[in-house]
């Protein structure tokens, strides 16, 4: 088992190269599958902190979050977190996503009563995102800004989950939400739950005092287990790679191969000299997961560990190479303008057109 994981602020940093490593004035920072068991500093660091990822994690407890008076989005799913506490300063938090947590003591959801910006409560993963990027120095994609259209998440996968009248005991506490574990709260659920009120409140009460195994407890685990495994086979995978794996991506004379490991579904097009291309991308996939390599003469696209690489028709300029991601349908489009103005197709039998042999991908 990997050690827990500090907050410092070099990890801090390093998930700020879109902010140019600027942490005080920090608007968003994903902080996802790093084995972080406590949740602290960043609320002093970052003060202005609107979107912070921390899914997938060990963390037991909320805390040190006070201070985050502009946060909107705290995303803590799959981690194990019992109780719902310490939100009460958060008075911009509009979405909260506790999926697979460890959560059983449904009546601290009255901690967030106060928390007059929360109006969804629900349990899917990412919401629509529009994504713009731009490249670095060494031409790789950086990611660097999201814009979240939804609100609160979910409860779906916690124990408590599965007791009986917990949809109407939440909406009875939490009189501002609109839209709960995304379903839209009805004006009769808010008549009925207003109404039976305290005779909800203490079967829940009394739901809650009984011990019992939890499944959902069990299910966060595995899942956590495995995320862990597939990250820690893919950076075994990419730190053997053998011979052979090269040998799939560049010919014997040194020329570069087109390769779609990844079976994505894409288009390559010429128009308004540049080379455009897009790929198929599912809507909700974690943009972390995708990483994008312009070359002057091919294009790499890593998907979930995986590759697509494709041989372009004509030189491009990569320093000014432009990716994005549609808010609409979650697809990658690159564009990448010629290096003369002019598509035109290279010649293959010259020298000048045979590319040196790649070391493997980091």
């Amino acid at each position: 088992m990997s050690h827990p994981t500090l907050i410092t602020r070099e990890l801090i940093r390093k998930r700020a190269e879109h902010n140019e490593g600027e942490i005080f004035s920090l608007e968003e920072i994903a902080l996802h599958q790093q084995n972080i068991c406590k949740i602290e500093h960043i609320d002093f660091w970052c003060p202005c902190l609107k979107i912070v990822y921390l899914q997938a994690n060990e963390i037991s407890k909320i805390e040190n979050v006070r201070r985050f008076k502009y946060l909107e989005y705290l995303n803590l799913a799959l981690n194990k977190i019992e109780i719902v506490e310490n939100l009460e300063g958060c008075e911009s938090l509009e979405k909260l996503d506790l999926t697979l947590n460890c959560i059983r003591k449904l009546s601290s959801l009255t901690s967030l009563t106060n928390n007059y910006a929360l109006r969804e409560m629900y349990d899917k993963r990412d919401p629509h995102i529009w994504l713009s990027c731009a490249l670095s120095r060494n031409n790789k994609i950086i990611f660097f800004k999201l814009l979240f259209f939804y609100i609160l998440r979910y409860l779906t996968g916690n124990p408590c989950a599965a007791f009986k009248f917990y949809r109407l005991y939440v909406i009875g506490i939490l009189p501002q939400l609109e839209c709960l574990d995304g379903v839209p709260v009805l004006y009769t659920e808010r008549l009925a739950a207003k109404a039976d009120f305290d005779y909800i409140e203490s079967e829940i009460l009394e739901q809650e005092s009984i011990k019992t195994y939890n499944p959902p407890i069990e299910r966060a685990s595995e899942i956590r287990r495995q995320l862990r495994g597939e990250r820690d086979g893919q950076t075994t995978a990419i730190s053997t790679s053998s011979k052979p794996e090269k040998n799939r991506l560049i010919s014997k004379n040194g020329r570069v191969l087109n390769s779609n490991q990844a079976e994505a579904r894409f288009t390559l097009v010429e128009e308004d000299n540049a080379i455009i291309l897009t790929v198929k991308l599912p809507k909700y996939m974690d943009t972390s997961l995708i990483d994008v390599d312009v070359q002057p003469t091919f294009v790499r696209v890593v998907i979930k560990g995986k590759l697509l690489q494709l041989v372009l028709s004509a030189e491009v300029q990569s320093d000014r190479s432009v990716a994005q991601r549609s808010l609409a349908s979650g697809d990658l489009v690159v564009t990448m303008p010629t290096a003369d103005g002019v598509v035109k197709p290279r010649d293959l039998t010259s020298e000048a057109a045979k590319v040196p042999p790649l070391e493997p991908i980091p």
